[in-house]
């Protein structure tokens, strides 16, 4: 049997479902569905979408074919060593604006890994710049009708986009954008913005050059960079300041009304922090038509602001006042003491407290990146509620760790209060009123 040079070892066997009646085994390694290697999890939950299939595998040693029929898009029910079933790509680029190269030394190893995988972009939706991809890995992209993809573009001129990202592949973005467009994929894009690097003309064009590719590019994300007080060694970027911000919101709030009537769609966003930066008004929440780009920061605040006033809506005033200490960064604190005033008639007052960030300076003022030692700084020996109220998103995913390494237990110790976390406006209401 012509099988694959390498194999996916098969960790464990769902019980009852259609590999185990086949009588897959655990500790058998995978090679082949249906005559196709199976490279990665992309392959294999391309492959198993079928009814008939016929496994190629190798049992101690040993090659054997297996055939079974199964419900279209019923589990096989095979697990393997990892989720992704291969390697993580990781990122060829040298970045300008990179946050990992502006991160402290002795942060935890884990900060310190640059993923680019196309794959963790359609299953997780993360960002990926598609440089480190080989013509036969893009091939296998489209065949597989990875859709959408989610790319950080900067720029479609191939001069800058390569300065930008000191890497000679990185010219070709149109190139791979178009063949997208091609097969009939979905991308969406985002544009990290630098002052007299990619903004101006450069960003005209490369708006001219993503519109071109609509709908195919569903949505495109601006947000400022930012810039840590760690850069070193690295080359001076410039940020935005008001004026700088309101010019940039002038020169794309047209573009929006002049995509709405050419493609149904505003196509283009603007994060929170240009707003926030540039003193204006945030869109309606209508504008930023289903939140496609949340994770880039926009319509974040917006959105908040809709579950928060809902879910205050369905709640009676307390029977006595209460006073809860919310911790926030620096950035959207004018936004949440406007919102919060409306806790008032419920018999709620909040004591707000804007975080400032000393960990990583510059111009990085977002609750997101404020770290245990900030909060200490800032709030120790002053009188809190208990608990204090902070946002998630300060801590690591599915952990009690700040990025600075500090544990929420660590900071509760040091400020004497228990500290409880809330995620959107739904869960700071619960917070508010079930304590």
């Amino acid at each position: 049997m012509d099988l694959c040079a390498k194999g996916q070892p098969i960790t464990f066997v769902e019980h009852g479902t259609p590999a185990e009646k086949a009588g897959v085994q655990c500790g058998d390694v995978l090679f082949r569905i249906n005559d196709s290697p199976v490279l990665d999890l992309i392959d294999y939950e391309a492959l198993t979408a079928q009814r008939a299939l016929k496994l190629d595998l190798e049992r101690e040693g040993k090659p054997l074919s297996i055939v079974l029929r199964k419900g279209e898009y019923e589990p096989l029910g095979l697990c393997f060593e990892t989720t992704l079933m291969s390697r993580m790509m990781t990122c060829r680029n040298h970045c300008l604006f990179c946050f990992i190269d502006q991160m402290p030394k002795g942060v935890r190893s884990s900060l310190n890994v640059k993923d680019d995988d196309w794959r963790m972009s359609f299953i997780m939706g993360n960002y990926v710049t598609l440089t480190n991809v080989s013509d036969a890995e893009f091939a296998r992209v489209i065949e597989r009708r990875v859709s959408p993809l989610y790319v950080s573009v900067h720029a479609t001129d191939p001069a800058v986009r390569t300065k930008i990202m000191r890497n000679p592949t990185a010219g070709r973005i149109m190139e791979r954008l178009t063949a997208l467009k091609d097969a009939g994929l979905l991308f969406h894009a985002q544009i990290v913005l630098c002052r007299d690097l990619n903004d101006g003309e450069i960003l005209e064009r490369t708006l001219s050059d993503l519109s071109s590719l609509a709908p195919s590019c569903a949505s495109i994300a601006i947000v400022p960079v930012g810039v840590t007080k760690y850069r070193e060694g690295l080359p001076e970027l410039g940020t935005f300041d008001k004026t700088q911000s309101r010019d940039v919101i002038d020169r794309i709030e047209p573009l929006q009304e002049q995509y709405l009537k050419q493609f149904g769609t505003r196509l283009v966003f603007l994060s929170d922090e240009w707003y926030l930066n540039a003193d204006r008004t945030l869109p309606e929440p209508d504008a930023y038509e289903g939140y496609d780009q949340i994770e880039n920061g926009v319509g974040l605040l917006r959105m908040f602001e809709e579950d928060f006033r809902y879910a205050l809506s369905e709640r009676k005033p307390l029977s006595g006042k209460r006073c809860v200490s919310i911790a926030g960064g620096t950035a959207a604190y004018p936004f949440f003491r406007e919102l919060y005033r409306d806790l008032a008639s419920y018999g709620v007052e909040t004591d707000l407290h804007p975080i400032p960030n000393l960990w990583f300076g510059g111009n990085v003022h977002v609750a997101g990146l404020v770290t245990g030692s900030d909060l200490v700084a800032a709030l120790f020996g002053k009188p809190l509620s208990d608990p204090l109220l902070i946002p998630k998103n300060m801590l690591r995913e599915t952990e009690d760790v700040f990025l600075d390494g500090m544990t929420l237990s660590d900071v509760e110790a040091k400020l004497g209060v228990r500290i409880r976390t809330f995620s959107d406006g739904t869960e700071l209401i619960s917070c508010l009123f079930e304590e």
